[in-house]
């Protein structure tokens, strides 16, 4: 019986040596990448007494101004496990997932809608940069259909990397549709999370406008000009935790001025985003569970399973050689008290 024990707690212990050498090197890298089943994400950003430009259609007539209101903003992330599977080129199946985008601005108090887009993607799992994909799409606004292959994502998209360091990374710019450094600026801490902190700066950049819609712009605002250009300011500061890559807060302070050729300036947007409490403790609660989750395989699991192992094989050697011990002892005491081992054979005296 005690064999039987021995044998077996010897060979738990080499199953649980074999499975903390399997944690790190196995299972950590798995659940180290962006899952194809990953649930929808949901998240609001408000910006309190907003300036912004609002554009109403009534009756074949326009009204353009700029009122002041807080802004709601709602971007909805929805993985495409089905997509991913089918559509997904060779040379990415494995290592990349399909994403939907959607966001929404609306003005809080009227819940009039004042910006909103929808994207199709596709990011690497690991890295959370874009892949190179030909049938990414964007679309803005009230713009007709969803053409596929209209942008070309680049850097960062909706996410930092696992395990992100203390280094620029580039940023995908929507406005812009280009990538922009942003700076690591130091180490932080939201709700007891330890989040490294980013930010991105956009200075005065031209944005590429529709000749027509700054034809409205210009007869509106400033109608004594023929010419001019939409600059764009934004400044974006991310709160990333370092472990999973993802946001943890975020703020966006943008500006866009229209500046005439006439030397007028409209500010057509000046708001500040921020995410709501909500928001920030939904995504405190994920980091803290995805890092449980990768700690256990990383360390903990891998520290846990190889003690027990050690201690399992220890206590299996143990009483394999008291077993042996036993047996040897219990033959040499049936020896000297005359047992079989003793015995001799007589020999007839004759």
């Amino acid at each position: 019986m005690k064999l039987r024990v021995s044998a077996a707690l010897f060979g738990l212990g080499v199953l649980l040596l074999v499975f903390a050498v399997g944690l790190p090197l196995y299972v950590a890298p798995a659940i180290s990448r962006l899952p194809y089943d990953l649930k929808p994400t949901t998240l609001v950003a408000e910006a309190t007494n907003a300036r912004f430009l609002q554009i109403t259609a009534d009756n074949e007539s326009l009204t353009v101004e700029v009122p002041r209101a807080t802004l709601q903003s709602t971007i909805e992330v929805l993985p495409q496990p089905g997509e991913t599977r089918d559509r997904l080129p060779e040379q990415l199946k494995g290592d990349a997932v399909i994403w939907d985008v959607y966001q929404t601005v609306v003005r809080s108090d009227t819940q009039a809608p004042i910006t909103m887009y929808s994207t199709q993607l596709a990011l690497y799992r690991v890295s959370g940069t874009a892949a190179p994909w030909d049938d990414q799409w964007l679309k803005q606004d009230d713009s007709e259909g969803t053409p596929q292959g209209n942008v070309e994502y680049s850097g960062l998209t909706y996410k930092f990397p696992f395990g992100a360091e203390k280094k620029d990374y580039p940023v995908f710019d929507r406005d812009l549709r280009e990538a922009i450094a942003a700076t690591f600026v130091g180490t932080e801490t939201v709700e007891g999370i330890e989040v490294y902190r980013y930010e991105q700066r956009i200075e005065n950049r031209v944005l590429d406008t529709p000749e027509e819609s700054l034809q409205v712009l210009l007869s509106t605002f400033a109608p004594g000009s023929t010419t001019g250009e939409i600059v764009y300011n934004n400044t974006r500061t991310y709160w990333v935790d370092p472990v999973t890559g993802a946001y943890v807060d975020v703020r966006e302070q943008q500006r866009k001025e229209l500046r005439t050729d006439a030397g007028s300036t409209t500010v057509l947007l000046d708001a500040d985003f921020n995410y709501t409490d909500d928001t920030v403790n939904n995504s405190v609660e994920t980091v803290k569970s995805n890092r449980l989750k990768i700690g256990l395989a990383r360390l903990w699991g891998p520290i846990a399973a190889g003690v027990l192992g050690l201690i399992a094989l220890a206590v299996g050697l143990r009483l394999f050689l008291r077993t042996g011990g036993a047996g040897g002892r219990h033959s040499t005491a049936a020896s000297a008290a005359g047992g079989p081992a003793a015995t001799k054979v007589e020999q007839d005296p004759s």
